[in-house]
């Protein structure tokens, strides 16, 4: 036990990978054992997974389950890996869709199924490892190793324009990619010479010791930028996620959905905020504003779709648009609010996409308006249809609502204006998601080839409702989510606002006593009772998490 409990980062991440390892000695004729080995060590994968929500120590908040090794010791390149309370959910994230998603291919692939199911366990290892490496090194060969099977997924086992699709995918990435190991470098030539090293944590310290000059850090924060916001994606750099998303095979596109845009937005919070706080405050705007355009013209775009796919897809352009926006608010109800929103992202445009993908499989086309009634034949479908729509679009008792909510409280914080156009993109959603809907479910069924469709079966039900199961628990019972990233997300924000927040050695949040940070005004002398008035207003602590009580 103690060594699966140090090395369960390791055992999580590799768990998939020897799934694609057994999966070379079987025959290509043996379909269905290919199948029950690839859907073994999905589970595997996220059973192994789930001891990290138990051992997590929720009163430290910092990086846990630390592995170092030694690897390419000439360059300064080490095995490092760790969780803290943010990439802990993201891991989780991850196993539970990659499970989810292997199984929903049961009967959708039937081509190629053996090198179908390798590229999909790889992508989870890729995927597992960009959110616990803690060396820059490490970080981009996972950041890469997940660039080639999701190209493969969509270039073989997707559809009318999948080679197109998974070329634009591969293209965008790779610049974006390559521009971040320029800045990645700068970093590694920032440190001294004889100590330089990929370390995420020495290099996070020396550059808060020894910041980097203006010009130099600006560059650094927008290599960054250019390689994460690509994968988030963030307008203006979305086209290539509709052509992936309506090309993919259906697990494709809920890994993709679900896990891989979350690698942009855990890049912002993980590498950027941190490591460039003075940068981060000074794009601040920039970012407010590509997020507020992401949510406003992501909605209005989706409205107008009439592939149910490509609807889904343009959701996700808005709904990070939150995300972002909740992150660059810098303030602990829109950090938190971002995090949680990733996880909820994950979970309902997972399940929508799972949605599309299995009446897909019975009439084989994506269009809107060949659907109508469904719900008079599957009564099943129609039901899970209608909680996970309800979860994307925010209804209160369901994940979606308390995240967006935590993210608008964070906006309000910053500027009125940041809320209104938020407030519109929830308004926007609930329109495109409520008329999808309606369009497909109720009414008279006219086309005739609906009157005869299967309703879901027991294994279909398996992939969906233990995403019904989540949305439940994070819309009614948030506290044990907003407890794991309480510290680290206290962290964050005291690194890029130190003059409005400092944390304690226990992680808690401290807002500095604004009577001593300002000086009473002239006209009112000290120890008068006018003076007292006024200090009496000021508060002195603050809550980071609404819901949390102080340990």
């Amino acid at each position: 036990m103690d060594f699966f409990r140090q090395h369960i980062l390791s055992i999580t991440t590799f768990t998939p990978l020897v799934g694609a390892f057994l999966l070379l000695f079987v025959g290509k004729e043996n379909k269905n054992a290919i199948r029950w080995i690839a859907n073994l060590f999905g589970f595997l994968g996220l059973l192994v997974s789930l001891p990290l929500w138990f051992w997590y120590n929720r009163a430290d908040g910092g990086f846990q389950f630390i592995e170092r090794h030694e690897w390419i010791k000439t360059i300064g390149a080490n095995y490092s890996l760790g969780a803290d309370g943010i990439s802990l959910l993201l891991i989780l994230l991850t196993t539970v869709l990659g499970a989810i998603a292997i199984l929903s291919s049961w009967t959708a692939i039937e081509m190629r199924v053996k090198e179908y199911y390798i590229f999909l366990l790889l992508l989870q290892v890729g995927m597992i490892g960009v959110f616990c490496s803690l060396d820059f090194f490490l970080f981009y060969v996972f950041w890469e190793v997940m660039l080639v099977p999701m190209y493969f997924l969509i270039g073989v086992w997707g559809s009318d324009r999948r080679l197109y699709s998974a070329i634009k995918f591969f293209l965008y990435t790779l610049v974006g990619s390559v521009v971040m190991l320029l800045g990645i470098l700068v970093l590694y030539f920032h440190m001294p010479e004889g100590q330089r090293t990929f370390d995420y944590i020495q290099i996070m310290n020396y550059l808060h010791a020894s910041p980097l000059a203006s010009n130099i850090a600006r560059f650094v924060w927008l290599a960054f930028f250019l390689g994460f916001a690509i994968k988030v994606p963030m307008f203006p750099f979305h086209t290539w996620l509709p052509d992936a998303h309506t090309d993919a095979p259906t697990a494709g596109s809920v890994i993709l959905a679900g896990v891989l845009l979350k690698m942009g937005t855990y890049g912002f919070i993980r590498f950027s905020l941190p490591l460039l706080p003075n940068e981060s405050q000074y794009f601040k705007g920039m970012m407010a504003a590509l997020a507020i355009i992401g949510i406003v013209y992501g909605a209005l775009v989706a409205m107008m779709q009439k592939d149910w796919k490509r609807l889904v897809a343009y959701s996700s352009v808005s709904h990070l648009g939150f995300v972002m926006l909740g992150m660059f608010c810098f303030n602990p109800n829109g950090v938190n609010g971002s995090v949680l929103q990733m996880i909820n992202h994950g979970i309902s445009t997972g399940g929508l996409f799972l949605i599309v993908g299995l009446v897909y499989e019975r009439r084989h086309t994506r269009m809107i308006s060949e659907y109508s009634g469904l719900s008079h034949v599957m009564p099943v479908y129609a039901t899970y249809f209608m909680i996970i729509m309800l979860s994307s679009l925010g209804l209160p008792l369901l994940n979606g609502f308390i995240g967006e909510f935590t993210i608008l409280q964070g906006a309000f914080q910053v500027s009125y204006t940041w809320a209104a156009f938020a407030v519109s993109g929830i308004i926007l959603g609930a329109a495109y998601l409520l008329w999808l809907y309606q369009r497909t479910m109720f009414g008279e069924i006219t086309n005739e080839k609906n009157k005869t469709l299967k309703d879901l079966n027991f294994r279909e039900v398996a992939t969906l409702f233990p995403l019904v199961v989540l949305a439940l628990w994070i819309g009614i019972y948030p506290k044990p989510f907003f407890e794991i990233l309480e510290r680290p997300v206290n962290k964050v924000v005291a690194t890029v606002q130190p003059d409005k927040f400092t944390v304690d050695s226990m992680g808690n949040l401290i807002v500095p006593d604004k009577a001593k940070a300002n000086p009473l005004p002239a006209s009112v002398p000290a120890g008068t009772e006018a003076a007292a008035a006024i200090q009496r207003d000021l508060p002195t602590t603050q809550s980071a998490t609404p819901g949390v009580e102080k340990k």
